[in-house]
C-alpha cells in the first residue's frame, strides 16, 4: 500500500515539473495594446460593431482592420479614448453601426403577447433572455446590455425599450468637458 502512495506521489510530481516547466517554456504573450483597447470598449458584447465582443473588436483595431468609431455603446467617449490611446483623430460614430443612447436602457418583453417563438433568445448576444419554445420568454434586466438586437427578430413586436432608472448603483461619472477637462501636458520639442 505504502508503495503505491510513494509511486503516485512521485508520478503527481513528475507531472507537475513538466507542466510547470511547460507554462514557463511555452507561455504565450499577450498584446498589451489589445487588453488597453478592450479596457476602455464597454464590455456589452453586443456585435453591433460587427464583431462577436469586444475583445475580438480590440483584436481587429489593434490590427488595424477595424475603425475606432464602431461601437454604438461606447459612443463619442470611448471614440475619443481610443483616438488619445492610438494617437489618431477622433471620428464621428460610423452611422451604419447604430446610433449613441443619452441614457441607458434595457428591454422588457410583454408577456402577454409573447408567443414563445424563442427567436430574441437566439438574437441576445448575452443570454439576458429566458424562456422556452412555446412558453412565456422574459429579460433578466441585470444581464441586458441595451443593444436592442432582440427586437427586430420578434414577430409579434412584444419588445419593447424602458430607460433605466438612475440609482446609485446605475449611476456613472460624466467625463468633464473640454473646457473643465485638466491641462495636457506640453509635448516635448
Amino acid at each position: 500500500m505504502l508503495t503505491v502512495v510513494i509511486t503516485l506521489a512521485i508520478i503527481a510530481a513528475v507531472f507537475g515539473i513538466v507542466l510547470g516547466y511547460s507554462a514557463i517554456r511555452f507561455r504565450v504573450e499577450g498584446n498589451p495594446l489589445v487588453d488597453q483597447i478592450d479596457a476602455i470598449l464597454p464590455q456589452t458584447q453586443c456585435g453591433q460593431c460587427t464583431f462577436p465582443g469586444c475583445r475580438p473588436y480590440a483584436e481587429a483595431i489593434a490590427k488595424g482592420e477595424a475603425d475606432i468609431n464602431q461601437c454604438p455603446p461606447g459612443g463619442e467617449a470611448v471614440i475619443v479614448q481610443l483616438a488619445d490611446l492610438l494617437g489618431v483623430e477622433p471620428k464621428p460614430l460610423n452611422a451604419e453601426h447604430g446610433e449613441e443612447k443619452d441614457q441607458k436602457t434595457v428591454v422588457y418583453i410583454d408577456e402577454q403577447t409573447c408567443i414563445g417563438c424563442t427567436l430574441c433568445i437566439q438574437a441576445c448576444p448575452v443570454d439576458a433572455i429566458i424562456g422556452a419554445a412555446k412558453q412565456m420568454h422574459t429579460v433578466v434586466e441585470s444581464e441586458c446590455t441595451g443593444c436592442d438586437l432582440c427586437i427586430p427578430p420578434c414577430p409579434v413586436d412584444c419588445i419593447h425599450i424602458k430607460p433605466v432608472e438612475t440609482t446609485i448603483e446605475t449611476w456613472k461619472w460624466r467625463p468633464p468637458e473640454d473646457e473643465h477637462a485638466a491641462p495636457k501636458p506640453p509635448e516635448a520639442a
